[in-house]
């Protein structure tokens, strides 16, 4: 599974937020879906390292 950070947030209170899209592809059909997530900045090198 790929995943790319594509955007970073601020909030009003401060806290920085990630944009994530995971692009997963389907063993069956070879087609590509993709998911946006929003993960906080201090948790994105765990998420995309996480399978």
């Amino acid at each position: 599974m790929a995943k790319k950070v594509v955007a970073t947030l601020k909030t009003a209170t401060g806290k920085d937020w990630a944009k994530v899209i995971k692009a997963v592809k389907s063993p069956k059909t070879g087609a590509y879906s993709f998911r946006e997530e929003m993960v906080p900045v201090d948790k994105v090198q765990e998420f995309i390292a996480k399978k």
